[in-house]
């Protein structure tokens, strides 16, 4: 069966995760990625290497389904290759800092004359203005982005997220403006610039932050458990900050991840009060309506936690589900990598690597019914060197030596 982006081939000048990350959902919809590496290779190859000797886990859970060439863009031949690379490609990604490409030689406008119909998608830390220069990474661009200032708890210091939002989250964001220009391209024939921005994608993430900053205005943010309101959005802690209360409440036997998030929607607040042994609070005037809990959710998450507490995390679920209560246990990184489902569903995959053998990774999010995903390895440094050079730029097999023998590649 084809895939979405068969035909479609991507010149991956990226390195660490932004960029390969959303080079890497590229592939898994059937793009032909390669892998643009100094001979060096991604730095990432090298960090935090769990197996001596062999690429890190860190780069080959980014860099799945994709062919890896060197080269080396300072030198002159290096140039010519690279714009071989770019007359054959129909999309191009980089995350390098502010004007490195450009002080390749390579500035958009000329890209653009070498093949007028590229789509060139740059990942930066910022736009253009004061911050163009700052340097970039995951938790600066949370801290920029609004989202450190929201997460945490009110009497604490600001907290970045686990999730990487700042550089998957924007290589997410990148896909999306790279599809919409190879569609665009359909019609008007040409390429165009996709420019996305770290502390911008975060900040498109946080946008009900700044929902609630503008209600500010009118008074204290009901939903919020805070006491005090100033005239910033306050970190709030685990309260979901949207129209239905919702809290992390322990369960045994207490453990760091004996957790299970319950949202208290108003039809689930009648079961609830008969799960945990209250069922008077549901015609009480005091507790019976949204409004009248509002003012106390603190203590309404108490008295559902001296309930939850006593119950393993997934008993918790299974009775609130039974209900319709909306909730989901706290799943530590140990029990997601051992979940059946998200296995059934090809989100947590086993890879063959020639090097460090099997490894675990996460699968692709995209699910389409026409384009199936099969998960490769990541490529070893230079793997398709032969096979691009020789059998697609038509290198001579006597220049191929000599090109590494001069640090071309």
């Amino acid at each position: 069966m084809s895939k979405a982006l068969e035909g479609i081939r991507v010149l991956d000048m990226t390195h660490v995760q932004s960029g390969p990350s959303a080079t890497q959902l590229l592939a898994w919809l059937g793009a032909d990625v390669v892998k643009l590496e100094a001979p060096g290779g991604d730095i990432t190859r090298r960090q935090l290497r769990d197996v001596p000797g062999v690429d890190s886990l860190y780069f080959t859970m980014l860099n799945c389904n994709k062919r890896s060439i060197t080269l080396n863009t300072k030198t002159e031949r290096g140039k010519e290759l690279l714009t071989e690379l770019i007359r054959r490609s129909d999309v191009m990604v980089e995350n390098f800092g502010p004007g490195a490409v450009d002080r390749m030689g390579f500035s958009w406008e000329c890209i653009r004359e070498i093949n007028p119909r590229i789509v060139y998608a740059s990942i930066k830390g910022f736009g253009e203005g004061p911050y163009t220069d700052f340097k970039a990474y995951e938790v600066v661009a949370q801290a920029m982005g609004g989202s450190m200032s929201t997460t945490g708890f009110e009497d604490g210091p600001p907290l970045a997220t686990g999730a990487q939002i700042g550089d998957s989250g924007t290589g997410v964001h990148v896909v999306a403006g790279i599809l919409a220009a190879l569609f665009q391209r359909v019609s008007t024939g040409r390429g165009q610039r996709v420019n996305v921005a770290m502390q911008h994608a975060v900040l498109n993430l946080c946008r009900v932050k700044l929902r609630d900053q503008q209600r500010l205005a009118h008074g204290p943010l009901a939903e919020y458990p805070n006491e005090d309101f100033g005239d910033e959005v306050p970190r709030s802690g685990n309260a979901s900050g949207g129209g239905q209360p919702g809290w992390a409440v322990k369960c045994a036997p207490g453990g760091p991840n004996d957790y299970v998030y319950v949202i208290v929607q108003p039809a689930g607040w009648e079961p609830v009060t008969r799960l945990i042994g209250r069922p008077e609070l549901a015609s009480d005037p005091e507790w019976a309506t949204p409004e009248a809990r509002l003012p106390k959710l603190g203590k309404m998450f108490q008295l559902i936690e001296e309930w939850t507490s006593t119950l393993p995390k997934w008993d918790v679920l299974g009775k609130l589900n039974a209900h319709n209560i909306p909730c989901g246990p706290i799943l530590s990184t140990k029990e997601i990598i051992e979940d059946e489902s998200l296995k059934a569903n090809d989100m947590v995959v086993q890879v063959d690597h020639p090097e460090r053998g099997t490894y675990t990774t996460v699968g692709s999010p995209l699910k389409l019914s026409d384009s199936p995903v099969t998960f490769e390895p990541s490529p070893l440094l230079g793997q398709h060197n032969a096979e691009i050079y020789l059998g697609e730029l038509g290198i001579s097999h006597d220049e191929l030596p000599l090109l590494k023998a001069q640090g071309v590649i």
